[in-house]
């Protein structure tokens, strides 16, 4: 039996169990590259969604503050509302943010209006604040 060739049960379990090691750290790499992506994913669209929203109060008339509204892709709320704000047109949320929400707020820079306002956008998913952009606005 000295001249035959081969592996012993040990070898085999000890390359298995070397196997089954780097196999786990592989797929936890993968698992948490994937992870990454999504997040990234969801900060990304979370970023768009605030600029653009940033973009539609610029493009508004002047509304004396405070004022705030919060859209979604189904509804649109506020409670003092904009003078420019439309309940019979509001603009909602395209589909592709779904699950998004996007809270605008415009509040005074001093205490009294001189025309310059701070605009907060606050943009959550699934309940959890993504993303806050803070901007200034004044009468032009």
């Amino acid at each position: 039996m000295k001249n035959e060739k081969g592996f012993s049960l040990i070898e085999v379990l000890v390359a298995l169990a070397l196997l089954g090691i780097i196999a786990a750290a592989f797929l936890g790499g993968i698992a948490t590259a994937s992870k990454a992506a999504l997040i990234a994913d969801k900060r990304t669209n979370a970023e768009s969604l605030a600029r653009t929203q940033m973009e539609y109060v610029r493009e508004q008339a002047y509304s004396i503050a405070p004022w705030d509204y919060t859209v979604t892709s189904s509804q649109r709320s506020s409670t003092d509302q904009p003078s420019w704000w439309n309940n019979d047109n509001p603009p909602l949320l395209s589909n592709n943010y779904d699950g998004y929400t996007a809270n605008v707020i415009a509040e005074l820079l001093h205490d009294t209006d001189d025309g310059i306002q701070q605009i907060t956008v606050t943009v959550s998913h699934g309940g959890e604040a993504v993303i806050t952009l803070k901007s200034y606005r004044s009468v032009r």
